[in-house]
């Protein structure tokens, strides 16, 4: 919905408020519709907004509610914030607006840091108390709003993006020898902490963090589903498990739909999206925009999916857009994408994310769209070998499956002043799955995927895309009720049917049956499956630059491997390596980084 940025100084000074101008004014695309900026003593909290909920001004931010002693500025949408409006009333609180950033606040000051348990949204928040001194950070359970931290001795900044950090200054951009190798291995997946500067952090998802005026903190976490049976669900059949799904979701995708402007949905035509429509047409929602994004065919590389999306649009009688997207703007799309990113990301999404955003925010300001699904529910290729794997297993096959290269390889790559002694992804992995309340190795393998891999590659890219044009995204299959359900249901009705078995056969009951059979679809944007012409030269003139090679992170003869046969090797997932390589260089390039 925004993008908010502070500076929290522990030394006595001021903060700096020209350079907190910057680290704003670079989020003007996440709140083109207003900013504020506001400071007293050791703080200062800025603000981009982007107007959904209380489109007055009252709704504006930094949000200061002298009654209480509090300032907040938040990113994201409280789905059941008049709810909790109508209990704080209860309690006697006067409210002066009618946004959920007021509810925050309120609801932070009534029941302190465990006031989030309470929340039902996707959010990122500053509190500060100006009592206390101290400033409260928030993030929500699936990580779908980010939030960087760049601390040092003397002051804490953070912000809704990297590159707005960078802005501001006075930041250690050197690269992280741990976070390169998470991304050359974990698939270009940076858990939290890390990034891939040494100078920037990330909060984690599903964490409150206090920090006091001495810069010392404290993390709650908040949130973690057991992926295990449970008594709660025990005898149910297949059928009751179906409806559960679907009546969840149904709720999930009803949420989402709180807002003071129009709501979209973005249709690929597949199960996902889909059912998101089927289930606004069950509840009421009449003259629904919906939208596709699709590419020129190149070769035999079809490059749109509209004969489902055109099924879906008829069958519930949507306001269809069809974007067709030609070839020649795929390589700005391509260039726009890689600023867009907050981190590095290899997904050729990216870019189809990028471009639809572009075009759909011309119509409307928020959308639903089906992100989640797969993790939540088992729908990627690398699940079903891990159907009668004993748990102790599921490192052994994982890995196989998702990891781009194992650390061998990985040090034949990297120079050698970036290989780190432990094979510290494998061990982060290995940890994770070995953690209490996991029954099977699909129940583990699911829990990280959710929690990490979900967090810093589909969510985070969707977030960077859809707001570097100043388009909400919500994803109701990342609902936190639908999630812990999801979590539960038993492994065998999830790899069912190739998986997602439980959500297929729940939408039978709502959806035509050629979308439910149909081979699973992906944003296909043929231009760049394989390097070639423009885009290959953009990879290579990224890998050979003088910067690429002041900085030697890759060996050269394994870069030349690569040039000489740019579309040969490729890693478990399908990627394409030299991809994988240039993305890193064309991102450091572009923010001037490392």
């Amino acid at each position: 919905m925004c993008g908010l940025s502070g500076e929290f100084r522990f030394d006595g000074e001021p903060p700096d408020l020209e350079g907190l101008a910057r680290i704003s004014a670079v989020m003007e695309p996440r709140g083109p519709d207003g900013h504020g900026l506001w400071h007293h003593g050791r703080v200062a909290l800025a603000h981009r907004r982007l107007k959904i909920i209380d489109l007055t001004e009252a709704g504006a931010q930094p949000m200061v509610d002298d009654e209480l002693g509090l300032v907040t500025v938040f990113n994201g949408c409280i789905y059941n914030y008049q709810q909790l409006r109508e209990e704080l009333s209860g309690y006697g609180y006067r409210f002066f607006s009618t946004s959920d950033t007021e509810v925050i606040g309120k609801a932070y000051h009534r029941w302190g840091v465990e006031c989030v348990d309470r929340f039902m949204g996707m959010f990122a928040f500053a509190v500060f108390e100006r009592r206390t001194g101290r400033l409260i950070l928030g993030r929500d359970r699936l990580g779908i709003k980010p939030l960087y931290l760049a601390q040092s001795a003397e002051r804490l900044r953070f912000a809704s993006s990297l590159p707005a950090l960078l802005a501001g200054g006075d930041i250690d951009t050197s690269i992280d020898p741990v976070a390169l190798n998470f991304y050359m291995s974990f698939h270009a997946v940076v858990p939290p902490p890390y990034t891939i500067l040494t100078g920037v952090r990330k909060l984690p998802p599903a964490t409150v963090r206090v920090v006091e005026p001495d810069g010392t903190s404290t993390d709650r976490h908040y949130w973690s589903p057991a992926h295990q049976r449970t008594d709660r669900y025990a005898g149910l059949t297949e059928n009751d498990w179906q409806d559960l799904v679907l009546d969840t979701l149904q709720t999930a995708v009803e949420r989402r739909m709180v807002a003071d402007v129009p709501v979209g949905v973005l249709l690929s035509g597949g199960i996902d999206s889909s059912v998101i429509v089927a289930l606004l047409a069950k509840a009421g929602q009449h003259d629904l925009q919906t939208f596709s994004i699709g590419f020129e065919r190149v070769g035999d590389r079809e490059g749109d999916e509209f004969e489902f999306s055109d099924i879906i649009a008829k069958e519930f009688d949507t306001r269809h857009h069809k974007l067709m997207m030609p070839s020649s703007t795929v390589l700005d799309g391509l260039d726009g994408a890689v600023g867009a990113m907050a981190e590095p990301m290899v997904s050729h999404d990216c870019i189809a994310f990028y471009l639809l955003s572009q075009a759909v925010s011309q119509h409307v300001t928020v959308v639903q769209s089906g992100q989640g699904a797969d993790e939540l529910l088992a729908g990627y290729d690398w699940y079903p070998p891990l159907a009668d794997v004993q748990p102790e297993r599921a490192l052994e096959v994982y890995s196989g499956r998702f990891f781009d290269r194992d650390k061998a390889t990985m040090d034949g790559i990297l120079q050698p002043r970036w290989t780190i002694p432990d094979d510290a992804p494998r061990g982060f992995v290995e940890a994770h799955l070995n953690r209490a309340g996991a029954d099977t190795a699909l129940d583990r393998v699911l829990r990280l995927d959710s929690q990490v891999m979900l967090v810093d590659d589909p969510v985070k890219r969707v977030d960077n895309m859809t707001m570097a044009w100043g388009l909400e995204a919500r994803t109701p299959f990342l609902d936190h009720e639908f999630a812990e359900l999801a979590a539960a249901v038993p492994p065998a009705l999830k790899l069912a049917q190739g998986g997602k078995g439980v959500l297929k056969e729940a939408s039978r009951k709502v959806l035509p049956w050629q979308i439910i059979d149909r081979k699973k679809g992906h944003f296909p944007v043929p231009a760049i499956i394989n390097l070639e012409g423009p885009y290959l030269a953009r990879v290579r003139d990224a890998l050979l630059a003088p910067a690429a090679r002041d900085r030697g992170l890759f060996n050269p003869d394994y870069v030349a491997t690569l040039l000489a046969d740019p579309n040969r090797r490729r890693t478990p997932l399908g990627s394409n390596q030299l991809w994988q390589l240039g993305l890193l260089e064309m991102w450091l390039q572009r923010h001037g980084v490392g």
